[in-house]
């Protein structure tokens, strides 16, 4: 039981962070490329003050695969390379820390453009 409540939890914070994009895009003029990038710096700002490792620890991968969670990764793979290796860390610590990330989204994204064709905008 324990685990359906955890995937609850997960499934209700991530979908919080969606339903938040959602109306941002239905009801501001705001893109979703800006509502993204908004994401992932709010990300690092809310790991920056603390708050958002409270999330994490509450919500699991709720909190982690949305993409405030990115930005999560990215705070704290800086702070990590910071501590060992001084100010340089603060320049490799966020690619390091998510270069699985990146470098699995280019590859599927490369498969997508192999397998589907794209079509111009009317």
């Amino acid at each position: 039981m324990d685990i359906l409540l955890r995937c609850g939890i997960a499934f209700l914070v991530g979908g919080g962070f969606c339903v938040i994009a959602q109306i941002l895009i239905d009801k501001t003029k705001l893109t979703p490329a800006r509502i993204l990038v908004t994401y992932v710096c709010l990300g690092v700002f809310l790991t920056a003050i603390g708050v958002y490792e409270h999330i994490v620890n509450f919500a699991g991968c709720g909190a982690t695969v949305p993409l405030t969670g990115f930005g999560y990764t990215l705070a704290n793979g800086v702070k990590k390379a910071v501590m060992e290796k001084g100010l340089i860390g603060a320049l490799t610590g966020g690619i390091s820390a998510t270069a699985g990330g990146i470098a699995a989204a280019i590859c599927f994204g490369f498969i997508a453009t192999l397998i589907f064709k794209s079509k111009p905008k009317k």
